[in-house]
């Protein structure tokens, strides 16, 4: 791994101290204070490369501005009951803090269908939370913890993940690619929990094509990694599908409602997330009431290796299909019929 190191940041800043004025505007919303931590997030994305750092840079400054990104916390997602929907087919939330203040970051990767609104809501919905994250949650972390937090650490919940998910490549692709071109360095640790043989096989040939840097961040915990995650984190910031065996998003979601459901737009997390933006939105003098409408964000190209990935993913799915002699739906039955036996037997 890349250390970098002072003469980097300083010749970076630099090159960032010659942008035209948008760009400096833009990149001192960005930092928002922090300016060499946000340049060595840019730096270590790049492994060192002071160049192709500043590219990154300057092309997440253009996509920032060119699509209003600094407004998006400023834009709900309206009526509620849509924006509900929304939040039940894309199963994210926050459960807690580790023991050193990051931010837990829990997502029900298997169970979300991402089928009740159009790709720009879910994009939409993805850049507020990140955007609140940064604005919000890291600033609180900081000043809770007494100590700089700008990471967070995310539990990727696998239960329900079948071969009809390649449906949705198109939409994760789009949201990765976001992530990693705009919001580089952000995550210290993706955990992978409950993961079915689907994901294992699949984990088994992309994961040479990713970077060292990249591979090191993702881990792979036996069952629900309850054991594992209570080194790094207290029982009461576990994800819910984290606690006992077996207890995976399918599971909780049907059983949890309210405060308990890290999910649900009835959480504390997501609850402060809505409010806060028709907070931001109350606060925009506009001369028209707020209509229901999605926040339209340019989509990044994804890399080759991006390219690769998915193609990678697509074949082995394919493969697992032919193997099975199953076709996506027959799975998804058989699916739904142990998950229902699970439940009566429980």
């Amino acid at each position: 791994m890349v250390i970098i190191t002072q003469d980097m940041i300083k010749q970076l800043q630099i090159l960032m101290e010659a942008s035209e004025e948008p760009h400096k505007i833009a990149f001192e919303n960005l930092h928002q204070g922090y300016r060499s931590e946000t340049m060595i997030r840019f730096l270590k994305a790049r492994d060192g490369n002071i160049s192709k750092a500043h590219n990154m840079l300057v092309d997440c400054l253009n996509w920032r501005t060119e699509n209003e990104i600094d407004k998006i916390l400023s834009k709900p997602i309206i009526p509620a009951e849509f924006y509900k929907s929304v939040r039940d087919s894309q199963l994210i939330g926050m459960s807690g803090y580790t023991k050193d203040g990051r931010p837990v970051i829990a997502v029900g990767v298997g169970l979300s269908t991402y089928d009740k609104a159009s790709i720009h809501y879910y994009v939409q919905s993805h850049i507020q939370i990140n955007e609140y994250r940064d604005r919000v949650i890291l600033p609180s972390a900081t000043k809770k913890f007494e100590r700089h937090i700008s990471t967070c650490v995310k539990v990727l919940d696998m239960t329900g993940l079948k071969l009809s998910h390649l449906n949705q490549i198109k939409l994760l692709t789009v949201i990765s690619s976001i992530d990693d071109l705009n919001y580089p360095e952000k995550t210290d640790t993706y955990y992978i929990v409950n993961a079915p043989y689907v994901f294992s096989a699949c984990w088994k040939v992309v994961k040479p094509l990713l970077q060292e840097r990249t591979r090191k961040k993702v881990q792979v915990l036996s069952g629900c990694g309850k054991d594992d995650l209570l080194k790094i984190m207290d029982y009461e910031s576990l994800p819910p599908f984290c606690r006992r065996q077996g207890s995976g998003s399918s599971r909780y979601s049907r059983s949890s409602t309210g405060d308990d459901c890290c999910f649900s737009l009835d959480h504390g997390f997501h609850q402060q997330l809505y409010n806060y933006i028709k907070q931001q939105a109350a606060g925009v003098k506009s001369r028209a009431p707020i209509k229901q409408a999605s926040f339209h964000v340019g989509f990044p190209e994804p890399n080759l290796t991006g390219c690769k990935i998915v193609q990678t993913i697509e074949t082995e799915f394919h493969k697992l299909e032919n193997q099975n002699g199953f076709t996506s739906e027959q799975n998804e039955h058989k699916t739904n019929e142990n998950e229902h036996q699970k439940e009566t037997n429980a």
